[in-house]
């Protein structure tokens, strides 16, 4: 069932999750990956909708939300879990967003692998990100999730390379670190110790 959040409202970020049922993965191989980001890609607005033209099984219905509804600060997708930090720039939720996305892509999970169901444990989360510290902090705790920072499947690189086409607005952040890379990856590696402290006795 959908989750209502009346408390989200717009110009709030907010850290969205969620994880596989029983800890099962939700991206089995690279078209998993490919074809979740697809879909976020065509919701925000970012790549030109392809119609009804088959991907893999079934076909893709999805209709894009108005350009610049949200912003995506951060990701990271693990196999059996999902981070996004999320910006909600209009009056569209961001349940919008998350049940239009993931609703889509259990239909392309549950085709491929011939199975029935949610496959996710529960409804996502939506915690409020209440200030910039901890938004600096949160960013750096999803991207230290993989093992190896660069993930390809997380928004690192991005902000290692801000002027490269992506899905994320790198600006908020970088500029804490006065829009230096280096210095951002630094305090990323170095926070590592600190961050799911942080994360779990945030209120």
């Amino acid at each position: 069932m959908p989750r209502d959040y009346k408390g989200i409202v717009k110009d709030n970020y907010y850290h969205v999750y969620n994880r596989g049922h029983n800890y099962q993965g939700i991206f089995i191989d690279s078209q998993d990956y490919f074809n979740l980001f697809k879909r976020l890609k065509i919701l925000l607005s970012l790549s030109e909708h392809p119609g009804n033209k088959s991907h893999g099984k079934g076909n893709l219905r999805l209709q894009p939300l108005p350009k610049g509804s949200f912003d995506i600060i951060a990701y990271c997708l693990m196999p059996n879990h999902f981070h996004f930090v999320i910006k909600q720039n209009s009056n569209v939720a961001i349940s919008t967003l998350i049940n239009r996305l993931f609703t889509s892509y259990v239909k392309y999970f549950n085709l491929k692998y011939d199975r029935v169901g949610s496959i996710f444990q529960d409804t996502y989360k939506a915690k409020l990100v209440e200030n910039d510290a901890y938004l600096s902090y949160l960013s750096a705790y999803i991207h230290n999730n993989p093992e190896e920072i660069n993930s390809e499947y997380s928004s690192f690189g991005e902000y290692m390379n801000p002027n490269k086409t992506g899905i994320c607005n790198t600006k908020l952040v970088l500029n804490m670190f006065d829009n230096n890379s280096a210095l951002y990856k630094k305090f990323v590696i170095n926070s590592k110790p600190l961050v799911e402290y942080i994360i779990e006795v945030q209120p």
